[in-house]
């Protein structure tokens, strides 16, 4: 069965499943990628997602692979563009990304275009659908941390620079619509607030977060904004980096290729949100494992 379409927002049909790519240019070759690619779009996936840091683990080497395999797709299976809706990020500051930007130093106008430039070139296109801020520009808890430390607040550039820029894109043709990613109910709502007060009239359409049965935190304060405000959650990791799928828990530990494994040490990010040796995490996947299995269900089906 064709996976469902619907209406992300005004002229922008995208199927119920979004494809991600992050892991395209690093745990997967082109030649894979493009099996995958493959796969999603003849099972009616329309909807791909990236961002300009993938591949992770992230490396200087690897940078923009994963756009650059969704671009070199396209092409090479001359799939018309208005049937495919591409999604991308441009990369928060960071003090682990030097190769990108010398950062990224911060998410000014300057490098919020330099972004959206050097993404349209990756992926061999002329507009991009949908164009997210990967996350803020200002200390907030995320990949991981839970709690608010406002000690750790820095001097950030202002929402106005930011969704300013953003929108003199769109009015240039280089993208079409914006979206927000880890991002908290306070900055979402900023982000609405200087539309408004601006007039600008190119409205966040949407919201990239974690959730999934291990991560709950959208269900509080993001949900009653999102629903309110009209904005479409896009949510990201539905299996924890495939905890839920219970591979982790077979007798040998899982697949040596398995992403937790085979990256052991060197993706902090996930890592940090899902440690297995955290006895909490471990206590409610073997619990969820259990449900699944007492309804004879497989743990994927469970997730989603």
């Amino acid at each position: 069965m064709s996976v469902p379409i619907f209406n992300l927002a005004p002229n922008l049909k995208v199927s119920r499943l979004c494809y991600g790519t992050m892991t395209f240019g690093e745990q997967n070759s082109i030649g894979q990628s493009f099996q995958l690619l493959d796969h999603a779009y003849g099972s009616g996936i329309n909807f791909f997602d990236s961002a300009e840091m993938y591949p992770v683990p992230q490396r200087a080497e690897t940078q923009g692979r994963s756009e650059e395999y969704v671009g070199s797709w396209i092409r090479a299976r001359r799939i018309p563009r208005d049937k495919v809706v591409l999604a991308s990020k441009v990369a928060g500051p960071s003090g682990q990304m030097s190769w990108i930007r010398g950062g990224p130093k911060s998410l000014d106008a300057k490098n919020i275009t330099e972004a959206i430039d050097n993404s349209l070139l990756r992926f061999q296109t002329d507009f991009i659908d949908l164009y997210q801020i990967h996350w803020p520009d200002r200390y907030v808890p995320m990949f991981g941390e839970v709690e608010y430390d406002p000690n750790k607040q820095y001097c950030s550039i202002p929402v106005e620079e930011q969704l300013g820029a953003l929108s003199k894109a769109i009015d240039a043709g280089k993208i079409r619509f914006i979206g927000l990613s880890n991002e908290t109910p306070y900055g979402m709502m900023k982000f609405l607030q200087v539309a408004e007060k601006l007039h600008i009239h190119h409205k966040i359409v949407s919201l990239q977060n974690s959730y999934n049965l291990l991560s709950r935190n959208f269900d509080s304060g993001l949900a009653e904004c999102c629903h309110h405000e009209s904005i479409f959650l896009l949510a990201y990791s539905p299996l924890a980096m495939g905890i839920l799928s219970g591979k982790y828990f077979l007798g040998d530990g899982g697949p040596s290729n398995a992403r937790l494994n085979h990256f052991k040490g060197r993706y902090s990010e996930g890592e940090s949100r899902y440690n297995l040796s955290n006895p909490i995490i471990r206590a409610a996947t073997k619990e969820y494992l259990n449900i699944a299995e007492n309804f004879g269900l497989h743990p994927v089906s469970l997730a989603f």
